[in-house]
């Protein structure tokens, strides 16, 4: 979905959403290093910042910085049953084929009109970047859309330029995107993830497989591919602990993607990975 074609459901109770975008955002500006210019939202800025060169398969490593004013907060990749999850459309860009977005470990949060998964502090967003060629100049053009909330959400969005050839080598910059891919949730293993259950279509059930003397955990499960889901349910029966969740929407015909992705939580730390789609 591009930036502009954003959707919203609706939130119980209903909390009143802005509709407009945030009349205070900028507009886009010449960009003077590997990082642009913050863009002035009501609830915080936010810019992009990349580092270093490119790898040997074309990958370049930025990271979304977003600021949040106090009381403010914004979306995991899947908000819930309601929200605005993070979208960046790179597909302005020059010499940019893909950009893909991490989510550190998000929090839950029951705001008494609806659940949902997210962040209520400033934080990075990990973007790896993948150039279609190493010898064309490069320009990223991101059209960033967030949802930024205190009592009301407000929608905001603005195209973010720059060229990272201008200064791959600043610190800061470096060890800010550094930061941001080493709060990411560690890949799930057999002794650390979730295993799916058998399933009816109508639920989703996993069992979670968590380190020795840890029972205590959390489970954010991405509706992708068609999928829409409740929000999991935590049991702990026999010395196991399982998660189940409602399947809301799913699509007609079976995708052909990796699986639902899912983020797992424990004081262990965070882990992400892919479940079979039910």
């Amino acid at each position: 979905m591009a930036a502009g074609d954003y959707q919203i459901r609706p939130m119980k109770n209903a909390i009143v959403l802005a509709a407009g975008l945030s009349a205070s955002l900028l507009a886009a500006a010449s960009a003077h290093a590997s990082s642009s210019e913050w863009h002035q939202a009501e609830g915080g800025r936010f810019r992009l910042v990349t580092s270093g060169k490119p790898d040997a398969d074309g990958k370049l490593r930025g990271v979304l910085d977003i600021e949040l004013k106090p009381g403010w907060k914004t979306y995991w990749r899947d908000p819930g049953d309601a929200g605005v999850p993070p979208q960046v459309d790179i597909s302005a860009s020059q010499n940019v084929s893909t950009a893909d977005v991490g989510f550190p470990a998000p929090e839950r949060h029951d705001d008494g009109y609806s659940k949902w998964a997210g962040y209520d502090y400033s934080l990075g967003l990990p973007i790896t970047l993948t150039l279609a060629s190493s010898d064309t100049p490069t320009k990223i053009v991101a059209d960033v859309f967030l949802g930024v909330c205190e009592t009301i959400c407000v929608p905001v969005q603005a195209r973010i330029e720059l060229d990272p050839n201008i200064d791959p080598g600043n610190p800061g910059d470096a060890n800010l995107v550094q930061a941001a891919f080493a709060a990411l949730p560690r890949p799930a293993s057999p002794d650390f993830g979730v295993a799916a259950n058998a399933s009816d279509g109508q639920m989703l059930s996993l069992t979670a497989n968590l380190p020795a003397g840890t029972r205590d955990a959390d489970l954010y499960v991405a509706g992708v591919d068609g999928y829409m889901f409740g929000t999991p349910e935590r049991h702990e029966a026999d010395g196991k602990v399982t998660f189940s969740m409602k399947v809301l929407e799913r699509p007609k015909s079976p995708p052909g993607g990796k699986g639902i992705p899912y983020t797992l939580t424990s004081p262990a730390g965070a882990v992400e990975g892919f479940v079979p789609y039910p």
